[in-house]
Protein backbone atom coordinates (compact mmCIF):
# COMPACT_ATOMS: atom_id res chain seq x y z
CA UNK A 1 0.00 0.00 0.00
CA UNK A 2 1.19 3.21 -0.70
CA UNK A 3 1.39 6.64 0.45
CA UNK A 4 -1.76 8.45 -1.43
CA UNK A 5 -3.41 5.17 -0.71
CA UNK A 6 -3.21 5.60 3.28
CA UNK A 7 -4.03 9.08 3.06
CA UNK A 8 -6.75 8.48 1.55
CA UNK A 9 -8.26 7.27 4.60
CA UNK A 10 -7.05 9.76 7.01
CA UNK A 11 -8.70 12.99 7.91
CA UNK A 12 -6.05 16.16 8.08
CA UNK A 13 -7.34 18.34 11.02
CA UNK A 14 -6.28 21.54 12.23
CA UNK A 15 -7.73 22.15 15.19
CA UNK A 16 -5.56 24.72 17.30
CA UNK A 17 -7.43 27.24 19.03
CA UNK A 18 -4.66 30.08 17.37
CA UNK A 19 -5.72 28.43 14.06
CA UNK A 20 -6.16 31.26 11.26
CA UNK A 21 -7.31 31.01 7.97
CA UNK A 22 -3.88 31.67 6.28
CA UNK A 23 -3.09 28.49 7.85
CA UNK A 24 -6.26 26.43 7.65
CA UNK A 25 -6.03 27.24 3.72
CA UNK A 26 -2.50 25.70 3.70
CA UNK A 27 -4.00 22.42 5.32
CA UNK A 28 -6.86 22.59 2.48
CA UNK A 29 -3.96 22.80 0.01
CA UNK A 30 -2.35 19.29 1.74
CA UNK A 31 -5.37 17.86 1.87
CA UNK A 32 -5.79 18.25 -1.67
CA UNK A 33 -2.49 18.07 -2.89
CA UNK A 34 -2.01 14.30 -0.89
CA UNK A 35 -5.63 13.14 -1.15
CA UNK A 36 -6.52 12.83 2.47
CA UNK A 37 -10.41 11.63 3.01
CA UNK A 38 -10.74 14.95 4.74
CA UNK A 39 -9.60 18.09 6.44
CA UNK A 40 -10.71 18.19 10.51
CA UNK A 41 -11.40 21.99 11.17
CA UNK A 42 -12.80 24.39 13.28
CA UNK A 43 -16.14 24.91 12.82
CA UNK A 44 -15.79 28.91 12.37
CA UNK A 45 -13.99 28.08 9.40
CA UNK A 46 -16.02 25.61 7.62
CA UNK A 47 -17.80 27.85 5.05
CA UNK A 48 -14.56 29.58 3.90
CA UNK A 49 -12.63 26.05 3.73
CA UNK A 50 -16.08 24.38 1.90
CA UNK A 51 -16.05 27.21 -0.49
CA UNK A 52 -12.54 27.41 -1.20
CA UNK A 53 -12.01 23.41 -2.19
CA UNK A 54 -15.78 22.62 -3.62
CA UNK A 55 -16.49 19.35 -3.80
CA UNK A 56 -12.59 18.23 -4.50
CA UNK A 57 -12.37 17.63 -0.40
CA UNK A 58 -14.49 16.75 2.65
CA UNK A 59 -15.03 18.76 5.13
CA UNK A 60 -15.10 17.74 8.63
CA UNK A 61 -15.89 19.67 11.90
CA UNK A 62 -15.83 18.76 15.51
CA UNK A 63 -19.11 19.06 17.76
CA UNK A 64 -19.25 19.13 21.87
CA UNK A 65 -15.06 19.83 21.13
CA UNK A 66 -12.81 18.97 22.59
CA UNK A 67 -14.70 18.34 26.31
CA UNK A 68 -17.79 16.90 24.78
CA UNK A 69 -20.30 17.90 28.25
CA UNK A 70 -22.59 20.33 25.95
CA UNK A 71 -26.02 19.73 26.25
CA UNK A 72 -27.56 17.78 23.36
CA UNK A 73 -29.30 20.80 22.30
CA UNK A 74 -26.14 22.74 21.79
CA UNK A 75 -24.52 19.69 19.89
CA UNK A 76 -27.36 19.76 17.44
CA UNK A 77 -27.15 23.07 16.39
CA UNK A 78 -23.53 22.98 16.33
CA UNK A 79 -24.20 20.00 13.97
CA UNK A 80 -27.03 21.95 11.86
CA UNK A 81 -24.96 25.14 11.57
CA UNK A 82 -21.79 22.98 10.22
CA UNK A 83 -23.97 21.35 7.66
CA UNK A 84 -25.25 24.52 7.06
CA UNK A 85 -22.05 25.84 5.82
CA UNK A 86 -20.71 22.87 4.06
CA UNK A 87 -19.47 20.14 6.29
CA UNK A 88 -19.85 17.01 5.02
CA UNK A 89 -18.73 15.39 8.14
CA UNK A 90 -18.61 15.84 11.71
CA UNK A 91 -17.11 14.97 14.91
CA UNK A 92 -18.91 14.47 18.01
CA UNK A 93 -17.66 14.42 21.77
CA UNK A 94 -19.23 11.51 23.66
CA UNK A 95 -19.84 12.80 26.79
CA UNK A 96 -17.73 10.86 29.00
CA UNK A 97 -19.09 11.61 31.84
CA UNK A 98 -22.50 10.26 31.52
CA UNK A 99 -20.12 6.94 30.48
CA UNK A 100 -18.64 7.17 33.90
CA UNK A 101 -21.71 7.11 35.86
CA UNK A 102 -23.50 4.40 34.31
CA UNK A 103 -25.98 6.78 32.05
CA UNK A 104 -25.49 5.23 28.77
CA UNK A 105 -28.61 5.25 27.61
CA UNK A 106 -28.41 9.41 27.74
CA UNK A 107 -25.37 8.83 26.18
CA UNK A 108 -26.44 6.79 23.31
CA UNK A 109 -29.25 8.90 23.01
CA UNK A 110 -27.50 12.14 22.48
CA UNK A 111 -25.84 10.34 19.25
CA UNK A 112 -29.37 9.13 18.11
CA UNK A 113 -30.78 12.50 18.49
CA UNK A 114 -27.27 13.89 16.54
CA UNK A 115 -28.03 11.08 14.05
CA UNK A 116 -31.58 11.92 13.42
CA UNK A 117 -30.99 15.66 12.81
CA UNK A 118 -28.62 15.08 9.79
CA UNK A 119 -28.97 13.91 6.24
CA UNK A 120 -28.01 10.51 5.54
CA UNK A 121 -25.26 11.36 3.61
CA UNK A 122 -23.25 14.10 6.32
CA UNK A 123 -20.71 11.31 8.15
CA UNK A 124 -21.12 10.82 11.89
CA UNK A 125 -17.72 10.01 13.62
CA UNK A 126 -18.24 9.96 17.40
CA UNK A 127 -14.86 10.23 19.55
CA UNK A 128 -14.96 8.32 22.98
CA UNK A 129 -12.36 9.60 24.60
CA UNK A 130 -10.64 6.11 25.68
CA UNK A 131 -8.33 7.51 27.62
CA UNK A 132 -11.07 9.10 29.87
CA UNK A 133 -13.07 5.82 29.97
CA UNK A 134 -9.87 3.76 31.18
CA UNK A 135 -11.52 0.30 31.24
CA UNK A 136 -11.50 -1.98 28.04
CA UNK A 137 -15.29 -2.72 29.25
CA UNK A 138 -16.17 0.73 29.39
CA UNK A 139 -14.64 1.58 25.81
CA UNK A 140 -16.75 -1.17 24.23
CA UNK A 141 -19.27 -0.29 25.47
CA UNK A 142 -19.20 3.40 24.13
CA UNK A 143 -18.08 2.24 20.93
CA UNK A 144 -21.14 -0.41 20.41
CA UNK A 145 -23.51 2.27 21.88
CA UNK A 146 -22.35 5.13 19.59
CA UNK A 147 -22.59 2.43 16.36
CA UNK A 148 -25.85 1.14 17.26
CA UNK A 149 -27.01 4.87 17.79
CA UNK A 150 -26.09 5.58 14.44
CA UNK A 151 -22.09 6.91 14.21
CA UNK A 152 -20.60 5.71 11.00
CA UNK A 153 -17.50 5.79 13.07
CA UNK A 154 -15.83 5.79 16.61
CA UNK A 155 -12.98 7.83 17.10
CA UNK A 156 -10.63 6.85 20.04
CA UNK A 157 -9.48 10.55 21.48
CA UNK A 158 -9.72 14.28 20.47
CA UNK A 159 -5.96 14.27 21.85
CA UNK A 160 -7.21 17.00 24.51
CA UNK A 161 -6.96 14.31 27.40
Amino acid sequence: MDVKNILAHCDHPLLKQESTWAQIKEVCDDGLKYGCASLCIPASFVKQAADYVGNELKICTVIGFPNGYSTTAVKVFETEDAIRNGADEVDIVLNVGRMLTGEYDEAANEVEVIRTEMDDDVVLKVIIESGALKTPELIRKASLLSMLAGADFVKTSTGKI
